[in-house]
């Protein structure tokens, strides 16, 4: 890792920017592929019903208490 950050250093300012920009994009774009494998993996799980509907109201009340019980 150092010494990509020591190759990277020896970019222009320029190139530098370039880099970053790449780097984030990238990382932004493998975030969206993640996001969406999960979702995959969930609506098979629905389909198959290991998964139950419920409303947004239920959903985000159980996320509360999951949070909550964590802190």
């Amino acid at each position: 890792m150092d010494q990509a950050i020591d190759t990277a250093l020896q970019l222009s300012p320029e190139q530098q920017e370039m880099l970053v920009d790449i780097l984030r994009s990238r990382h932004i774009e493998a975030r969206r592929e993640e996001i969406a494998a999960d979702a995959r993996k969930s609506i098979a799980a629905f389909r198959k019903g290991k998964l139950k509907a419920q409303s947004a109201e239920i959903a985000i009340a159980e996320l509360y208490q999951a949070i909550w019980l964590n802190t």
